[in-house]
């Protein structure tokens, strides 16, 4: 897809398309660093991380969000300097298509990534997955500029549209940290999941036998729950 992309912004000479391959290219290293950081989570626990390594998946999350934020301001400063010295855009058929097809394979695996993520709880695979969706949106907003821009002739919607792009993958980047930051700052469980475990030790309650200082965290796929009985 990459390929596909790098192609279509080589033949028309467009911006919006050139920060759409952009994107594309920080799919690749955040992939490659999930892939890492999943690895190392499955890693089973040890002496020195008794709790096991499942939060190695949030660097993930946060190394991407990073990328990201960065692929954004290479698009912005490509975008202005088109804005300011606008060029035509030339064999648009060629490129929109290369460009579709990409997108069709994207939306695909992001679908398949999104759906594994949930079933085994990712984090950096989630992260991953919605990068990807993000690319998907992306390059139907480019393909939109771009047919505008043939339509009408307005050169300076071709960087405009680059520049919405950017704005778009700055959102999806900050949610990807705050995320991470999230996870590594030992977050809580989900209320549903909460509400589970205070019915589980109900069924243990006694007068002679009570549980309190109830704390749960989440470190990737795992839950972790500490608590005192009495």
């Amino acid at each position: 897809t990459i390929l596909m992309k790098g192609g279509a912004w080589w033949l028309t000479g467009s911006v919006s398309l050139l920060s759409d391959a952009l994107e594309s290219l920080v799919n690749l290293a955040g992939a490659s660093f999930a892939l890492l950081m999943v690895t190392v989570a499955a890693m089973p626990a040890d002496e020195e991380h008794p709790y096991g390594h499942h939060k190695a998946e949030y660097f993930s999350s946060g190394f991407e969000g990073g990328l990201i934020l960065v692929a954004a301001l290479a698009i912005l400063w490509a975008a202005v300097q088109r804005l300011l010295t606008p060029q035509p855009v030339e064999q648009l058929g060629w490129g929109l298509s290369l460009t579709v097809i990409s997108s069709l394979l994207n939306a695909a695996l992001a679908w398949a990534m999104l759906r594994k993520a949930r079933e085994v709880r990712s984090m950096a695979l989630e992260g991953d997955a919605r990068h990807l969706f993000t690319d998907v949106w992306t390059s139907a907003g480019v393909v939109l500029g771009l047919v505008a821009v043939a339509f009408t002739g307005w050169l300076w919607l071709d960087p405009l549209v680059a520049m919405l792009v950017a704005a778009n993958i700055v959102r999806e980047g900050v949610s990807l940290v705050r995320r991470s930051v999230d996870g590594l700052m030992d977050r809580a469980l989900e209320p549903q999941v909460q509400a589970q475990i205070e019915k589980a030790l109900d069924g243990f309650r006694h007068p002679t036998l009570r549980f309190d200082h109830i704390s749960t965290r989440r470190a990737g796929a795992r839950r972790f729950v500490d608590l005192h009985m009495h």
